[in-house]
């Protein structure tokens, strides 16, 4: 057998198993989540605990947590539309009367339904400084096609704009066409059916892809194929070229739009493994970013979070439960454990 030929025979067995695996894959089962829906849910007596919490003398914190950290997000929803109906209070309104600091935000995030938190963080985004290429770029990356569409419509809804008007009007160059092409939403769905002359165009368009003017077929093909035909572009482009094509993205790109190039290229590698470099990079900070902290581990909690823990622990050597026990200080911190749930050995 040739050297060539025991190349390809290792690269398509290797195409054929990762097909077969099911780590970053929802299993059909249940949920690689780490918070699922509480099976003994009783909302009269939630709302009942949580009236208690915020009534007594000293506000129960450990009450509020151990509640609002073990249902899933549609059972806090109803839990906050029981508590109005009965007391005529917002739930909401009532828990940032009683909390504050970090605890305070941390309950909001729990609270708010998953496209309006979104929506908040896409604004923030898009309206501060420096960070469109990274939060923004993460939800319009990460999200399921409703689970997008119902972002922006809140996003319009809320802010009396369009969401790709904002894009438009603060970011430039590759980084808003980018952007504009995530949030328009059309990403081919996977089919099951390997398209290898579709494979074979979009390798050569990228490895010829290196000039000015050539923007265009970057952003198409990142933006467009769905994730298994780029998983396997990905990993011709470095067959071909003997080198990854993330050197390729920091040679011919730079400052956010390089940073953008390189965030999608690793959420369509592994999104838990980008998930877990992002909460990693968030504990490293000489301040920890707990905006980031809450909203991974509140977006993950009920899709991915167990694949994200293992992908830390596999690349940082150390868990993710024992990473925010020692970096994370506060009132929050016993709320983000519990939505981490527990220690990987």
């Amino acid at each position: 057998m040739s050297v060539a030929h025991g190349k390809m025979g290792l690269s398509l067995t290797q195409e054929i198993l990762s097909h077969l695996g099911l780590a970053n894959k929802t299993a059909a089962w249940g949920t690689l989540g780490t918070l699922r829906t509480f099976l003994s849910f009783n909302v009269d007596k939630d709302v009942q605990r949580l009236l208690k919490a915020i009534a007594g003398q000293g506000v129960d914190c450990i009450a509020i947590l151990d509640v609002l950290t073990n249902r899933s997000r549609e059972q806090r929803q109803l839990i906050s539309r029981a508590f109005h109906e009965r007391t005529q209070q917002d739930l909401l309104k009532s828990l940032q009367a009683a909390l504050s600091g970090n605890l305070e935000r941390i309950v909001v995030t729990l609270l708010q339904p998953a496209a309006h938190l979104d929506a908040r963080e896409l604004r923030t985004a898009l309206k501060g400084s420096g960070s469109a290429e990274d939060v923004a770029l993460e939800i319009l990356a990460t999200r399921t096609p409703p689970q997008l569409q119902e972002c922006l419509a809140v996003y319009k809804h809320n802010f009396q704009v369009d969401a790709a008007e904002d894009i438009k009007s603060e970011t430039r160059g590759i980084l808003r066409d980018l952007l504009l092409a995530l949030a328009k939403g059309g990403r081919e769905a996977y089919t099951g059916i390997i398209d290898y002359n579709l494979a074979a165009q979009d390798l050569q368009a990228l490895k010829q892809a290196e000039g000015p003017s050539t923007e265009r077929t970057w952003v198409l093909i990142f933006t467009q194929r769905n994730p298994e035909h780029l998983v396997r572009v990905l990993n011709q482009y470095q067959w071909y070229t003997g080198h990854e094509l993330e050197k390729t993205v920091r040679a011919r790109f730079h400052g956010a739009a390089c940073v953008a190039l390189l965030n999608l290229a690793s959420v369509i590698r592994n999104t838990p493994l980008y998930f877990a470099d992002k909460l990693h990079q968030a504990l490293q900070e000489t301040e920890p970013n707990y905006q980031a902290l809450m909203r991974i581990l509140i977006s993950r909690s009920e899709t991915d979070l167990l694949s994200i823990r293992a992908e830390f622990r596999k690349k940082f050597g150390k868990s993710l439960y024992s990473s925010l026990q020692d970096a994370v200080k506060g009132d929050c911190r016993s709320a983000l454990l519990a939505l981490c749930r527990a220690e990987d050995l």
